[in-house]
């Protein structure tokens, strides 16, 4: 396969991906009436992978660190699968929920003055957490398939030159969806 397939199929992927998140997240496609049992569960559920998958992430500097590639490979591979029933449990979870804002006390899918008040200047370290955590999620998603595609080519020094961006995005998206999920689900009613 050439650079150039690959290249393609990665921004394929990467923007039918963005493009099935935004779709789902604005309910063009109008969600059931009643939601699912299980959806309650998906919030602490993605968390769990977010928080396994940073460990994971850890586990694999660590190993690479000590020279170790079979552990990092294998490592990188659970982080990946994981990463991937995060992004179906995400998506499905935002498909099916009703949005929920923060300092949303009495649920009703508004924030009034008094809530906003009650909530104090954290609602704004939540949203800076927040969107940092959008807009590095939605840009990690290529530079993860590349530098697997070129980890597991052996292409060390391209593989190299992309981990230095992509590992710690990943990382800091990983991390920053517990804090996320911790911060708002205080105001899930549903």
């Amino acid at each position: 396969m050439s650079d150039k397939f690959i290249f393609r199929f990665v921004a394929a992927v990467s923007i039918f991906v963005l493009l099935v998140v935004i779709v789902l997240n604005r309910k063009i496609i109008p969600a059931p009436a009643e939601l699912p049992s299980f959806t309650y569960f998906l919030p602490k559920l993605n968390a769990i992978f977010n928080g396994t998958c940073s460990v994971l992430l850890l586990v694999s500097l660590y190993f690479i660190k000590k020279g170790n590639i079979a552990m990092h490979k294998r490592v990188n591979i659970a982080a990946f699968c994981l990463s991937s029933l995060f992004l179906v449990s995400y998506i499905l979870f935002h498909y099916l929920a009703p949005e929920t804002k923060f300092g949303d006390i009495n649920g009703d899918h508004l924030v009034s003055e008094a809530e906003k008040a009650q909530a104090g200047g954290i609602r704004y370290v939540y949203f800076i957490i927040l969107v940092t955590h959008i807009i590095l999620a939605a840009g990690v998603l290529p530079l993860i398939l590349l530098s697997f595609y070129r980890g597991l080519q052996m292409q060390v020094e391209k593989h190299r030159k992309l981990v230095r961006w992509t590992f710690p995005i990943w990382l800091y998206v990983t991390i920053t969806g517990v804090v996320v999920y911790l911060m708002i689900s205080p105001y899930y009613h549903f």
